[in-house]
């Protein structure tokens, strides 16, 4: 878009006027007439305007601006959240990808769906009560991630442990007219795209079509996804504009399951003998988004913004043996979400003060159901069922509504005062109902999350934050079913030795204290938070059998940590450029004297992690750079008795941007040393120092390639 030009005609002014010009030589009976005055400005950028908000969060944020991770692979959400303080994630080569902020789903595998995190497309929720499936966040739709890690998501209605992550999608205001992008590399890695975007007088829209295929590092570890992602805007008039979304996805992966450290040392491509053995995949047949959001610019100080969401995504899940035999989950979702948001600048106290007001519900749809059938012959009490035998059906639903207040109060021109409390109700309905009578839990509960913080403005490009807020996670609904103890018994057919009825959870509460800042100095830009989260009522899984978790509610535990970042500008000469980006996160999350593990660490995440990025940018476009990752080792155990290995991988990148945007190729070597290593961990319980198949291996060494070609 071009720079504004705003242009004023000749006028008359009286002398008044003049002299608040300056101009004090004109006779007061004497017109006079000035020349065409011109003014320029260069609009704000999404990504500029976006960060200016994260800004005014009394905490730690971060925003991922999709224009420097598109210059490299773009394989997933782990891409998009690379060299980004305060975040952990990893993935073993498939769509699965293990999330952490602060601890939250320390302990989850890469294949479940994520907890502790809340997830938005635009603003409006994909959490739901049963977590975050990851099928629909394909990163080639969106133009940016908004993260506020912690409950710095408040007024989005976030309250998890871990905070929120924001994908924004393209629109055709931010989107090229036609553009088209293919990957190719190592393991049988291909994704191609074809996208476009348009401003049309008042509307706007954009669409991206992605398919893309693998054959995965280890073997039994092939996928592919192919999907659709659009949304048309529509700006009725200066004071009401509208938007709606799709997001259309179908997904289909092998799993290769779980190795231990020998394993991984020796033979890290191999798949457990047990995922090969029962054929294990887990496909989302096609995963549906439906959403609008409206925005009301009710005057110059007020703006309301309702936004509603659907969501079905079913799954059709092998993972599990089961009796020398495995079983079959076929899983119905679907929710329904509602958002509205009303925000006043106002004066309070004499004082300049913004006020917002939210609502958040997000509730299961009745037919969400799921059911068990054998996929091969099985055999139980002396009896044999053929393949497809129904097993146990079960429905797990839920629903999660938050109301929240808050208020900013500047207290003095470099003074901010940040205030809010949240109310939430719970809802979860937990019942199998077959083979016999049904077995319901019904739970309904209310908490609260008041959150108060200060953000000093030390200098013009030094802030200074802190805050005391209280985060509320409540247990997914499904996991109150796979938590059980209370087995269907002997003479149950099909369903002998099934999970036959629900366990309750409380929901997981903490209090956390973070004090940090941001800004520019001579070293960089610099983001530095520092937190301390008392937990209560932790929700820790652990692995009972393979790909069987089950979750509880654990003793009192602490999480504290350092988040850092650093972006360097090392060197700078007619036009070329040496810089150095850094992250890197310290974290200590331990039990408070726990009467079986005392003070031992939780096991599931590295202690220190390490990111950084060395690059070159030549003014005719070209760029070259060097990477690093470094992992501390991580216990696989909540006895700590054993852990897998640190790590440290280098990479390297190459490519050509066009300086006018048009088109860009790039190689992308991941892994230069073929290091061997755990890339995530899904802890047991006590594993007496045994080497247990607890650990996803890492991808070896890769060679990536890809180009884009955009029509501006």
């Amino acid at each position: 878009m071009p720079p504004l030009q705003l242009s004023r005609q000749p006028a008359r002014l009286t002398l008044l006027a003049l002299a608040s010009l300056g101009i004090n030589h004109a006779r007061a009976d004497e017109p006079v007439q000035l020349d065409a005055l011109h003014i320029s400005a260069t609009p704000v950028s999404e990504a500029d305007a976006a960060r200016k908000t994260l800004e005014r969060v009394s905490g730690a944020t971060n925003l991922v601006d999709m224009d420097q991770v598109d210059q490299g692979r773009v394989a997933g959400v782990a891409d998009v959240l690379a060299y980004q303080p305060g975040v952990y994630a990893q993935s073993p080569g498939n769509e699965g990808v293990k999330i952490s902020m602060r601890g939250s789903g320390i302990n989850r595998g890469p294949a479940a769906h994520a907890s502790g995190t809340h997830i938005l497309l635009d603003g409006l929720p994909l959490t739901g009560s049963g977590g975050t499936p990851y099928e629909l966040l394909e990163p080639l739709w969106i133009s940016r991630a908004e993260v506020l890690r912690g409950a710095n998501g408040f007024e989005r209605g976030a309250l998890a442990l871990g905070g929120a992550i924001d994908y924004i999608s393209h629109t055709g205001y931010s989107a090229p007219k036609l553009q088209l992008r293919y990957e190719a590399g190592s393991h049988g890695y291909q994704k191609r795209s074809i996208a476009s975007g348009q401003v049309l007088g008042d509307v706007d829209y954009y669409l991206n079509l992605t398919d893309s295929h693998y054959d995965g590092y280890q073997d039994h570890a092939s996928g592919q996804g192919k999907g659709i992602a659009g949304n048309v805007g529509y700006r009725l008039n200066d004071s009401l504009e509208t938007r709606f979304y799709l997001r259309y996805r179908e997904t289909e992966h092998d799993t290769p399951g779980r190795l231990s450290k020998a394993q991984i040392k020796h033979d890290p491509r191999d798949a457990a003998a047990a995922n090969l053995r029962i054929d294990a995949h887990r496909d989302q047949p096609g995963s549906t988004w439906l959403a609008n959001k409206t925005t009301w610019y009710l005057d110059a100080d007020a703006t309301l913004v309702a936004g509603l969401a659907y969501h079905h995504y079913p799954m059709d899940i092998v993972e599990s043996p089961y009796r020398n035999s495995a079983y079959r989950v076929r899983v119905d979702y679907s929710d329904i979400s509602a958002t509205l948001n009303y925000t006043r600048r106002h004066s309070l106290f004499g004082l300049d003060s913004s006020t917002s007001v939210g609502l958040r519900s997000t509730r299961n749809l009745p037919g969400s159901k799921a059911r068990e059938n054998a996929t091969q012959p099985l055999t139980v009490d002396g009896n044999t069922y053929p393949a497809g035998t129904l097993m146990r059906e079960y429905i797990h639903q839920g629903s999660d509504n938050t109301l929240h207040i808050s208020n900013e109060l500047q207290l003095r021109p470099e003074l901010w005062l940040d205030t809010g409390l949240a109310l939430i109700n719970t809802r979860r309905k937990v019942e199998v109902t077959a083979p016999a009578n049904p077995y319901r839990l019904d739970t309904d509960t209310w908490d609260y999350a008041p959150r108060i913080g200060l953000r000093y403005q030390l200098a013009p490009a030094v802030q200074l934050y802190g805050n005391i807020s209280r985060s509320v996670e409540p247990a997914h609904a499904w996991s109150m079913i796979w938590s059980s103890n209370d087995y269907f018994p002997a003479g149950s057919g099909p369903a002998t030795g099934r999970y036959r009825a629900p366990v309750s959870l409380d929901n997981q509460t903490a209090t956390t204290f973070e004090v940090g800042g941001r800004g520019d100095s001579p070293l960089g830009q610099w983001d530095l938070a520092l937190y301390h989260a008392q937990v209560r009522h932790e929700l820790l899984s652990v692995e009972v059998a393979p790909a069987v978790t089950r979750e509880s509610n654990a003793s009192p535990t602490v999480h504290q940590g350092i988040e850092a970042g650093l972006n360097s500008l090392l060197w700078q000469d007619h036009g070329s450029a040496l810089s150095l980006r850094q992250a890197y996160t310290f974290s200590d999350f331990h039990y408070r004297d726990d009467d079986s593990f005392g003070d031992n660490r939780l096991p599931g995440l590295p202690r220190h992690y390490y990111q950084a990025e060395l690059r070159y940018d030549h003014p005719s476009g070209f760029y070259a750079g060097v990477n690093t990752r470094y992992a501390s080792r991580v216990a696989v155990d909540y006895a700590n008795s054993y852990y897998a290995d640190a790590y440290a991988l280098f990479g390297a990148t190459l490519g050509y941007a066009s300086p006018k945007d048009d088109w860009q190729a790039w190689l992308d070597l991941r892994n230069l040393t073929d290091k061997r290593y755990a890339a995530t961990v899904t802890p047991g319980y006590d594993d007496k120092g045994a080497d247990a198949a607890r650990s996803t291996p890492g991808e070896g060494f890769g060679v990536y390639t890809g180009v884009s070609w955009s029509w501006l």
